[in-house]
């Protein structure tokens, strides 16, 4: 939880009182303030910081919010920010910019930073290279643990990370990786080939960020070497990337999940027409969708006339298959996400899901069956639970397979949202439920 600048401080453009919240709080808080305040009021804030400090601030925004503050900047103080950026940050930042503006910031970057951006950014988008750090610190596999440390101290100020460092051969092949703690605790005259650890994984450049950043959460590394096609290093994916590649692919399931499309930036800043936009045609086309639980109703019209009773128990069936069908489609978003379930799991997952609706629906229908019999007669409450135990087990199955399905065919399974299967499964649910009152009372 971060602290706010006082609104009184900003209103009165009181530079002393600012200077002294800034000194007060840590980069990561300022930042926080800088993404929800106005352009305006953020580039004022960015300005009074020292130029270290201001950096480090810097680098704690989205892209968006860095373009933000860069936009009111005069062209001395624009050029020692973006000269200051690690590559990798940079080469995001440029990515989600406008064109014209990433030419600006090119032109004036000195030549080695222009290059080491360019690199970057000759990487297609959502691959590890967009990502990765170039300035890295290699170690040669013959060195021993006294020579590797003396390369990390000459070549470690202008890395980004020290604490992983890619061990290689000759020719620059990967062979492994070692700790700074192992060289440090290590005799000085230990050969690094007998320290490294050859198991440690690496990605390709062209690999997808986002199961990058998943394998090094599931392996625990601070750092992932980073390989071209013939296994030569070429930098790190560092943590903090990594994490910062997560919290966006969450944030952009959590987006699709509740059927909006995501935006970038902080929400506090973000303009009431671009949240209404987001969330807009993701409603229109469930509006559509309703139109089928509106054309059951209106096939079963007779059912309903004959039985007036089972109209009571609509919401109750419609409710609880949707909301069963969207937890099972939640826990399987989740699960691909993490890569607990693939896409050949399909057969395992509908088998899974479809016990777990049974045995939901069983628990339910005995709840529906008692309430039913005291509001109506016997039938009908008989007709709702036999449906719940069917709408359950269906909703249950259609939910957890359909996200499955879409990575199958090579759409993002977060699009397959919990309201798009609730809205199906409430039409498909209508149709089970007259469908067995029609048995039941023999229609």
């Amino acid at each position: 939880m971060t602290a706010e600048v006082p609104r009184e401080l900003l209103g009165s453009n009181d530079i002393a009182g600012l200077e002294r919240w800034l000194a007060e709080h840590a980069p990561y808080e300022i930042a926080d303030e800088l993404a929800r305040a106005e352009e305006v009021e953020a580039v004022l804030l960015f300005r009074l910081l020292d130029k270290d400090r201001a950096l480090t601030v810097f680098e704690e925004l989205d892209p968006v919010d860095q373009h933000k503050v860069l936009s009111g900047l005069r062209d001395r103080a624009f050029r020692d920010v973006v000269e200051g950026m690690d590559p990798d940050d940079r080469a995001r930042l440029l990515g989600e910019a406008p064109a014209k503006f990433a030419r600006h910031v090119l032109a004036g970057l000195s030549p080695r930073e222009r290059g080491l951006t360019a690199a970057l950014l000759g990487y297609p988008e959502h691959t590890v290279g967009r990502y990765m750090s170039p300035e890295t610190v290699a170690v040669r596999h013959r060195f021993t643990a006294d020579e590797a440390l003396g390369v990390v101290r000459q070549r470690g100020p202008d890395a980004e990370t020290v604490y992983t460092l890619p061990v290689i051969d000759e020719r620059r092949c990967f062979l492994g990786t070692v700790s700074l703690r192992d060289l440090v605790l290590s005799p000085p005259d230990l050969p690094v080939a007998e320290i490294a650890d050859g198991f440690t994984p690496r990605v390709r450049a062209t690999d997808d960020v986002e199961e990058a950043a998943r394998l090094m959460q599931d392996a625990n590394l601070l750092a992932l070497p980073v390989v071209d096609s013939e296994d030569r290093v070429l930098g790190l994916l560092t943590i903090d990337d990594a994490l910062e590649v997560i919290e966006a692919a969450d944030t952009e399931d959590f987006a699709r999940q509740s059927a909006a499309t995501p935006w970038t930036g902080h929400y506090m800043s973000a303009s009431v027409v671009a949240l209404a936009r987001s969330r807009a045609l993701w409603l229109l086309l469930l509006i559509v969708a309703a139109t089928l639980t509106v054309n059951v109703l209106q096939f079963f019209e007779s059912t309903l006339e004959r039985i007036t009773a089972l109209a009571l128990f609509i919401p109750l069936l419609v409710g609880t298959g949707g909301n069963a069908g969207a937890q099972a489609a939640t826990a399987a978003v989740r699960a691909l996400a993490v890569g607990e379930v693939r896409t050949r799991d399909v057969p395992r997952v509908a088998w899974r899901e479809c016990r777990v609706g049974l045995l939901l629906g069983a628990m339910l229908a005995v709840v529906g069956l008692v309430i039913g019999t005291v509001i109506v007669e016997f039938t009908v409450a008989a007709s709702v639970a036999v449906s719940l135990v069917l709408v359950c087990a269906w909703a249950a199955t259609i939910g957890a397979t359909m996200p499955l399905l879409a990575r199958w065919v090579g759409i993002d399974p977060a699009v397959i949202s919990a309201p798009l299967v609730t809205t199906l499964v409430d039409a498909t649910g209508l149709v089970i439920y007259f469908l067995v009152a029609r048995f039941v009372f023999g229609l």
